[in-house]
């Protein structure tokens, strides 16, 4: 029995949500057979991939075992649970959604801490005071220490965060913390600031490709299409097509627009009746429409595109170059 390309993706919340909607925009739909709480699931028209709906940690995991072949997943968690990342694993797109960053947040009372080096300063400080190192409340025990190492920090000790991280230096378990915001609100609400160079990772979710999975020739396969649907989708929305016809069209023409407004021709230059197809970016669509009616154009007609397929899949040629010919 042919052993299944697996893609898993995020089981519940606006991952899933945001998740399933990416697919569908790629034109690729995700689909449960055999019901909304199963956890197996399939690509309509792709019988050989299977859906695995997981957390987002464990599609981390996962990834790390090579029990998975693609996974949707928060980078944050790659960077966390995976020892050597970028070697065992091959972030391949990020996603646009599932944006957050894993921040060093200080009581808003430390109105002298502001920065990593101001933070060193109080750490070395308080051990002197309290002999006792201080602590700091995470799930990101080695962001955590890889940061802070590179910091030159070590006067400090890290309480593992079972529970709201934010709450932790309120409730006298720990005097900052190590955690995931999107607006800060929650912090500034625990009464914490993040420290103006205390950013460690700008997170969000990414197609990921661990490297030990079975990548058989059907599996490479399954991921080419996956990945060109992907890539026809992310092309399709850089550009808007634009189509006219006037004599005065020529190749001068044309190259002045693609200088001046980034214009493509997916199909080459004007026929022999001036008939011409650009893709344009949505930006400049205005400007090009001016600029083709100044030179003769009586008509310029402006459409979306759905998908726009072509010969280089750029997904593919990095997945292909990470896992070596």
């Amino acid at each position: 029995m042919t052993t299944p390309f697996v893609l898993a993706v995020p089981s519940k919340g606006r991952l899933q949500e945001n998740a399933e909607a990416f697919f569908t925009r790629a034109g690729l739909t995700l689909a449960k057979p055999r019901g909304a709480r199963e956890y197996r699931g399939t690509i309509t028209g792709l019988d050989s991939v299977e859906i695995a709906y997981l957390s987002a940690s464990e599609i981390a995991s996962q990834l790390a075992r090579g029990a998975v072949h693609l996974g949707i997943t928060g980078e944050d968690l790659v960077r966390e649970s995976i020892v050597d990342a970028d070697r065992r694993v091959l972030l391949i797109d990020s996603l646009g959604f599932g944006s957050a960053n894993v921040v060093v947040a200080v009581p808003q009372a430390w109105i002298d801490v502001r920065t990593m080096s101001d933070l060193d300063d109080v750490t070395s400080g308080f051990r002197e005071q309290h002999n006792r190192r201080m602590r700091v409340a995470t799930k990101y025990i080695n962001l955590t220490r890889a940061f802070f190492a590179s910091h030159g920090i070590v006067d400090y000790r890290i309480v593992e965060s079972a529970g709201a991280t934010e709450g932790a230096p309120a409730a006298g378990t720990a005097e900052m913390i190590v955690d995931i915001t999107t607006t800060g609100a929650t912090l500034a609400a625990n009464g914490l600031k993040v420290l103006d160079d205390g950013v460690i990772l700008k997170s969000q979710a990414n197609l990921v490709a661990s490297r030990e999975a079975n990548w058989s020739g059907a599996a490479r396969e399954a991921a080419r299409v996956i990945l060109d649907h992907i890539a026809a989708r992310a092309r399709a929305s850089q550009y808007r097509e634009v189509r006219t016809r006037f004599t005065a069209c020529d190749a001068a023409l044309l190259t002045e627009a693609q200088e001046r407004f980034g214009v493509v021709l997916p199909f080459g230059g004007p026929t022999s009746s001036g008939m011409v197809i650009l893709h344009c970016p949505p930006a400049q669509l205005y400007a090009l429409g001016s600029f083709l009616r100044n030179h003769g154009a009586d008509t310029v007609s402006v459409a979306s595109l759905d998908y726009v397929l072509d010969r280089e899949n750029p997904l593919f040629a990095r997945l292909e170059s990470f896992l070596g010919q």
